[in-house]
């Protein structure tokens, strides 16, 4: 699985949020954009904008879609956040096991 695969990519973010979940700490946007993760604008928005929608993360802000960029669009901040349904999925979710089994190293899916 590459490392700019969908669920690797909501694997990272939900991992990340819950982790700054967990420790009590706002979650750093400069951490997971688009060009942390390693992606371009267009497929960071999509992840988020599904994580969002899906009700797997909360305390974003949609872009409505213009002329220019006929794709929705969000805006992440430090009050963003994973929701149980995220805590739950990034449990549960079997793309999400293989994630964990193809990456091995925790500094992979997660560089603090």
């Amino acid at each position: 699985m590459a490392k700019n695969d969908y669920f690797v990519i909501a694997y990272k973010v939900l991992k990340y949020l819950y982790g700054c979940l967990k420790g009590g700490v706002a979650p750093d946007i400069e951490f997971y954009n688009a060009e942390s993760c390693g992606i371009n604008e267009a497929y960071w928005h999509y992840i988020m904008v599904n994580l969002y929608e899906g009700g797997y993360i909360t305390d974003v802000v949609l872009i409505p879609p213009t002329l220019n960029h006929p794709d929705k669009g969000v805006r992440v901040s430090s009050k963003t956040k994973i929701t149980p349904l995220g805590i739950q999925y990034l449990d549960e979710n079997s793309m999400f096991k293989k994630v964990k089994e193809t990456v091995k190293d925790i500094a992979e899916i997660i560089p603090l």
